[in-house]
């Protein structure tokens, strides 16, 4: 159903992540440094902005040009001027490979895709505390390690096809997932690479004659190699 896939997991999470506050600044590892401290994959992840607030960012790497940097900035606190901030809109999509220091701030949504891995560095939280005037646990020597330095942002460019009834927008093609937009618009068939998450970002319609509609998600196995979208 899966390709026989050399993974010890399902290798893929989608989540819908809906930040009402700005989140903790995190790093991810990659495959080798996980697998090896950890027990775990790596985390690469992606994100569609489905909907934002009017001004909204995010935090996408930092300034810092050694690790030596890095630490005394991260030491010193000196978040502002480490920090880079993108301004954001619905429909932006960011790449976001393992040791990039990244966060999502308030009045995001988005759609992920992610190895299946739970492993997180928090970096920085804000200093906020609890009910009880705990902070929550940092990870910055892990932070540290495992960061890109210095960061380089993986544009994404955005690359259209048009097929029968169907547009096709291709956002990334890399060892750990492939992302596209499918726009359908009429009756078409695409053909599968392999087994597929499928979100449905709006609208309604039909899938293998399946009725399908804004919110639902599901697997399509490599049990088909085409799938018939109306």
């Amino acid at each position: 159903l899966f390709g026989r896939i050399n993974s010890p997991v399902f290798p893929q999470l989608k989540k819908i992540l809906d930040a009402k506050n700005d989140l903790s600044v995190q790093g991810h590892p990659d495959d080798e440094y996980a697998m090896h401290v950890e027990n775990e994959l790596g985390k690469t992840e992606c994100w569609y902005i489905l909907d934002c607030e009017e001004g909204a960012e995010l935090i996408f790497g930092h300034t810092s040009r050694t690790r030596k940097e890095l630490e005394e900035m991260i030491q010193r606190g000196n978040w502002d001027s480490l920090l880079t901030r993108v301004s954001i809109r619905p429909g932006d999509f960011f790449y976001v490979p393992s040791g990039t220091i990244h966060a999502l701030c308030k009045g995001t949504l988005v759609l992920e895709t992610q190895q299946s891995s739970d492993t997180t560095y928090r970096v920085y939280d804000y200093d906020r505390v609890d009910d009880e005037g705990k902070k929550r646990d940092l990870h910055i020597e892990s932070s540290i390690k495992v960061a890109m330095v210095p960061h380089v942002g993986t544009r994404v460019h955005p690359t259209v096809q048009e097929e029968e009834n169907l547009t096709i927008t291709h956002y990334v093609d890399s060892t750990f997932f492939t992302v596209e937009k499918w726009d359908v618009h009429g009756e078409s068939g695409k053909k599968l690479p392999g087994f597929t998450l499928v979100s449905i970002l709006t609208g309604e319609g039909t899938m293998n004659d399946l009725p399908i509609k804004k919110g639902d998600h599901f697997i399509l196995t490599e049990a088909k190699d085409t799938v018939k979208l109306e």
